[in-house]
């Protein structure tokens, strides 16, 4: 079935619209007006937060990505978002990309490079720095923070929020929705209002760290490209020239703006995994990779429980925890999106695909960037350790570029890349908060023009603030602020779904073809023969 185009007759809800947006401004205009006071308060929450809530953001993903395998493999995994006429919108590569793109961004172009070098010279465990040990951990660890347990986070709302949509069928695009099979009518009155601009909020605050990250990146790109000098205006600008991009795309919806750009993101993204791969030393990369993945399955469960309580070197919560953070307040956005590109597809589908592809995506681009920037280091080809103490991130990535071979070319594709890839993140959670703003809205329409324009506007004006106080350390606390009232809910939605399940198709899935259908606006649950034509909402096998 075709998306069905604007509708001019979706009307906003107000009561999530305005509340949302002055508590977005609220936050950004102090930290735009007072900049070092700012940066004194949210250094101070940083280590408040994850000095006492570092366990629960731990907790959540281990038990995040077990959710998920039980999920997967268990009875439910065969149920479909959707009845058997819905056939997914999107090719599987197309999907894909998309999946990756909105979930991944920019970010993965300023930390595959340079997250290894940090580690190089402050390893985990008490490991020495800059010794082979360190240099097998630093290429490791990546793997652990952009890998199975963030992309498990990803997916905790975007399978409540699809069975709602496609099994259910509601009118709304709301994280509160998918919480209704435990809140029930509560999430008409306030809670569930709350619940919305929580995740406004998150949504928000995850997307404005990646643009106060990935501005001063690109600025240094241009520096290196035209000579420039770097200064504020510069910045703006370059948020200017993303805003109308993102701009763009939003306002030629799904199919013609958000999957073209996904598509262009993808084709850059493998041109310059590839050439990096042939350019360095392609065998020590390959086995570096291998040595990685070997360490990574052995030492899975002790890095996803470590918090460092006796030494407290302050590892996991200036990696880890913040990383856990920062996928969980991009969750809402992710679930809202994922589950609006997913229809047609079962819970096993979308799992698998989520999990596997997103992890091997992201390993990719560590297994050749960061196996790169390690190699380079190490062999002292460039001092990357010294460049990231003096000038840091921005510019050891274009110390990174410069040492590769026709690097007057590469730079040019890199910054483009950038401005994809943000552009990708950013244009999939503007569309989203225009969509939970939306009082009616199905999982076949997108929400209206003026809608999406707006949040791209206050997503940048958020990006001002955080470019404001400057600084890692801001962006972080912004990040691990937001997320921790998503734990909970997020907690509330899987539960609805499983409620839902057992409500829908009973507790035994495998021996039966059950199907969805209305009946008086309420679900109920079918049973029928294997050869009956009805509206199945289980994959059953070929």
């Amino acid at each position: 079935m075709s998306v069905v185009k604007e509708d001019k007759k979706m009307a906003v809800d107000p009561a999530i619209l305005w509340p949302a947006v002055l508590a977005i401004l609220a936050a950004s205009i102090p930290l735009a007006l007072n900049p070092v006071a700012g940066k004194a308060v949210v250094s101070g929450l940083l280590s408040w937060f994850t000095g006492n809530f570092g366990w629960l953001y731990l907790l959540t993903g281990i038990g995040s990505f077990f959710f998920m395998v039980w999920l997967a493999f268990g009875p439910l995994g065969k149920i479909k978002l959707g009845g058997p006429e819905d056939q997914p919108e999107f090719k599987k590569f197309s999907w894909i990309t998309m999946l990756f793109c909105a979930g991944i961004g920019i970010s993965i172009c300023n930390w595959a490079f340079v997250e290894p070098l940090y580690f190089l010279s402050g390893p985990p465990l008490g490991i020495e720095p800059n010794t082979p040990a360190a240099a097998e951990w630093a290429a490791m660890y990546p793997m652990f923070h952009w890998g199975v347990v963030p992309w498990a986070l990803y997916l905790m709302p975007a399978l409540p929020i699809g069975y709602a949509l496609y099994v259910r069928k509601v009118h709304v695009l709301r994280l509160s929705e998918a919480c209704r099979g435990i809140l029930g009518d509560l999430v008409d009155g306030p809670v569930g209002k709350v619940i919305d601009i929580i995740v406004i909020f998150s949504i928000v605050g995850g997307v404005g760290t990646s643009l106060g990250l990935s501005v001063p990146l690109v600025s240094e790109l241009f520096q290196a490209m035209f000579g420039l000098e770097d200064s504020f205006l510069l910045q703006m600008a370059i948020l200017a020239a993303w805003t109308l991009m993102i701009a763009w795309s939003v306002y030629n919806g799904l199919n013609k703006g958000i999957q073209t750009l996904s598509n262009i993101n993808a084709m850059l993204a493998f041109i310059l995994l590839v050439f990096v791969l042939f350019a360095g030393s392609t065998v020590f990369l390959l086995n570096l990779w291998s040595n990685s993945f070997g360490l990574f399955m052995d030492n899975f469960f002790r890095i996803n429980f470590w918090t460092d309580p006796v030494d407290k070197g302050g590892f996991p919560e200036g990696w880890t925890i913040f990383y856990w953070a920062w996928w969980i307040a991009y969750a809402p956005m992710m679930g809202l999106f994922v589950a609006r590109i997913s229809r047609g597809r079962t819970i096993k589908e979308l799992i698998i695909n989520g999990v596997v592809w997103g992890s091997i995506g992201c390993w990719a681009f560590f297994a050749i960037w960061g196996g790169y920037a390690i190699d380079t280091d190490v062999s002292g080809r460039v001092d990357l350790q010294a460049v990231l103490n003096e000038g840091g991130i921005p510019a050891t990535v274009v110390a990174v570029l410069q040492s590769l071979p026709a690097a007057s070319i590469i730079i040019p594709v890199f910054t483009l890349l950038c401005f994809v890839f943000l552009a990708t993140t950013v244009d999939s959670s503007a569309y989203m908060l225009a969509a939970i703003c939306t009082k009616e809205i199905t999982g076949y329409q997108e929400p209206e023009r003026w809608n999406r324009i707006m949040w791209t506007i206050l997503l940048a004006f958020v990006g001002v603030g955080l470019l404001s106080v400057g600084g890692l350390k801001a962006v972080q606390t912004s990040t691990i602020l937001v997320a921790l009232p998503m734990i909970p809910v997020l907690i509330i939605m899987a539960a609805s779904m499983l409620r839902w399940a057992h409500q829908d198709f009973g507790q035994d899935l495998a021996p039966k073809a059950l199907a969805m259908c209305e009946k008086e606006n309420k679900a109920i649950q079918v049973t029928h023969l294997p050869n009956e034509a009805s509206d199945v909402a289980v994959d059953k096998p070929a």
